[in-house]
């Protein structure tokens, strides 16, 4: 049986390695599956992949185990 985390459990962890972010997250398709977009002046310069990476890492083993999909968009604030 796969673990289950609740979307604002991603959205703490993300904040707490990305603290000046916009964190949106939102579960489809059963509750292994989400949706986020992460917004931050911390992305600025950065590519996609890096931002991307950035959150994957805040994320850290929940990518391996309870998320089983994740629709990211980031974006430096504008």
């Amino acid at each position: 049986m796969t673990e289950t985390i609740h979307p604002d459990t991603l959205k703490a962890l993300v904040l707490e390695a990305i603290p000046d972010a916009e964190v949106h997250v939102s579960c489809y398709s059963g509750d292994d599956h989400f949706e986020m977009e992460v917004i931050s002046a911390t992305f600025a310069g950065k590519t996609r992949i890096i931002q991307h990476k950035m959150v994957y890492a805040a994320l850290g083993d929940n990518m391996r185990a309870a998320v089983h999909a994740l629709a990211l968009k980031t974006r430096a604030v504008e």
